[in-house]
């Protein structure tokens, strides 16, 4: 099994894990590393809302006295901001703990990723400079990486080509198939 997919199975069980924790914690109130465990792992699964009821129902209390957690929320911020460039930003500037910091990696990595395929589904061509900040890198490793995969690059004009992603596949539903689900539709619509 790839390594990625491993990972992101240890990861979904942690969630369940930490959510679990966070429900059996006595008085209600989980410890600050489950807080903020949990906090990094609905942010690496994008899961915005779960990461913003979170951050409102952990008490004041915890919230100032971990740094970590503070941080983490930062991190959140961006990602709500769509601010790429300083989801990247904050992500390096604080030294996170051995718990903490595979999930910011990975975390790092999966905005990566999105970056990598909102550029390709939205640009025809966009500076190399804009496309480093998107992506996290200095231009130089923002270039190897789009020619490693397809992209084309412009050492003259500074300009990045993403190379366009294929459609998804288009469910071919028979005729016959699509005639009869309208023909239920309208016949329960008039029922």
């Amino acid at each position: 099994m790839p390594t990625a997919v491993i990972m992101e199975e240890n990861f979904d069980k942690l969630l369940e894990q930490c959510e679990a924790q966070e429900l059996e914690a006595p008085g209600g109130i989980a410890t600050p590393q489950v807080y903020a465990q949990l906090l990094a792992l609905y942010l690496l699964h994008n899961d915005m809302n779960n990461a913003r009821y979170l951050w409102k129902r952990i008490p004041q209390a915890i919230k100032s006295a971990s740094p970590e957690l503070a941080a983490i929320w930062t991190v959140g911020q961006h990602i709500w901001q769509r601010d790429f460039p300083g989801i990247y930003t904050s992500i390096a500037a604080y030294q996170w703990s051995e718990n903490i910091l595979p999930v910011m990696e990975a975390l790092r990595e999966s905005t990566r990723q999105r970056a990598y395929g909102l550029v390709a589904q939205a640009y025809t061509s966009i500076t190399a400079e804009d496309f480093a900040a998107f992506v996290g890198y200095s231009v130089e490793e923002a270039v190897k990486g789009v020619v490693s995969q397809g992209w084309q690059a412009d050492p003259n004009t500074r300009m990045v080509m993403p190379k366009k992603p294929e459609p998804p596949p288009v469910s071919s539903v028979p005729n016959e198939q699509q005639l009869a689900r309208l023909t239920d539709y309208v016949a329960f619509l008039e029922n």
